[in-house]
């Protein structure tokens, strides 16, 4: 497993408030924000976008990502937090710990789907990203947390 880290700029976080102007909850919005800042960090680093939000019934596949001939589903965690950005929390929970074995088997299936149903073999991971946004400082952290064992 490796870790990447990276900043998004603030005409990035700019562009996310455009995503504010309808009815979701506030969790579904802070969720469509790290969504959004994952696919771009995703987008910088070369990687080309192939699905987003891939659902089924018994879950869902947040990026469908490509790079190197290489598929990577990608789950992504979003924390808003009114502190510094830091790897944790004060209690130590960090929201990577959300994607637990009952998620992990989940995905597991939902990858199995995706494949079958997209008629897709080949190498594939499955990689976490944490976004953590400090809205009161406009800044936003991005851990990539690259091929998790499912």
């Amino acid at each position: 497993m490796s870790l990447l880290f990276g900043y998004v700029s603030r005409e990035t976080l700019l562009h996310m408030k455009q995503l504010d102007v309808d009815k979701r909850t506030k969790k579904r919005k802070v969720g469509d924000y790290g969504e959004a800042i994952a696919v771009k960090f995703l987008e910088r680093r070369g990687f080309k976008i192939v699905e987003r939000n891939f659902l089924q019934k018994w879950g869902e596949i947040d990026i469908v990502a490509e790079i190197n001939s290489k598929l990577h589903f990608i789950e992504v965690k979003t924390v808003m937090t009114g502190v510094s950005v830091s790897r944790e929390t004060k209690d130590g929970w960090r929201a990577e710990e959300n994607v637990h074995p009952a998620k992990l088997k989940r995905l597991s299936r939902t990858i199995q789907t995706y494949m079958i149903q997209k008629d897709v073999s080949g190498d594939w991971q499955f990689d976490v990203i944490v976004v953590s946004i400090v809205k009161s400082e406009k800044k936003v952290r991005v851990r990539y947390i690259q091929n998790v064992v499912l």
